[in-house]
């Protein structure tokens, strides 16, 4: 005598793996997608021209890891945050943000120290290169502080190949698992 295969439980089994499936299949998608943008960003790193300062957001993701510079009319306040110093130590990073002739506001990474307390700096011409936060960071540092690590698109992240391995095996356990839970109902 036959057992027939339980319909609803068969039914769910079936969708979570189609749908783990489905996530694997999305994150190697990603995986591609990730690779050109920080193929594009690599390419962006080795121009050397200047790039105007972006005044929206969109702007500033094509102006990722380029060279721009701004005057900085007015400081209008200061914060200090993790920060990694071009030789690799680790430290403070302290930002100052910055009203700008336009009416716009932009912040500026102003350079590296071994302690959070905010440097003096009135502001002044910066130069730098637009990190993915958004801010300018430094080239050369300001208020005498210590250069910072200019960001590197090798910095981010790629690790949806993991992700999308990690789905399918989640897909084959489940389906392995439903498989010896029939046998063993039999």
């Amino acid at each position: 005598m036959t057992r027939r295969i339980p319909l609803l439980p068969t039914l769910l089994v079936a969708a979570a793996v189609a749908m783990m499936i489905g996530l694997g299949v999305w994150q190697l998608q990603r995986a591609e997608w990730k690779a050109g943008l920080i193929s594009s960003y690599e390419q962006a790193q080795s121009m050397s021209s200047t790039v105007p300062w972006p005044r929206d957001e969109a702007a500033v993701q094509a102006s990722l890891f380029r060279w721009s510079e701004f005057a900085c009319d007015r400081v209008l306040g200061a914060r200090a945050g993790a920060g990694t110093r071009a030789d690799g130590a680790k430290g403070w990073q302290h930002i100052a943000r910055c009203a700008l002739d336009t009416g716009d506001e932009a912040e500026v990474a102003l350079g590296w120290s071994p302690h959070p307390q905010a440097p003096q700096w009135e502001g002044g011409e910066t130069r730098g290169v637009i990190a993915p936060s958004g801010v300018l960071v430094a080239a050369p540092p300001l208020a005498g502080l210590e250069p910072l690590a200019l960001p590197d698109p090798a910095d981010l992240p790629n690790n949806h190949l993991g992700y999308a391995g990690q789905w399918f095996f989640f897909a084959l356990t489940a389906a392995i698992i439903y498989v010896l839970a029939l046998r063993r109902r039999r």
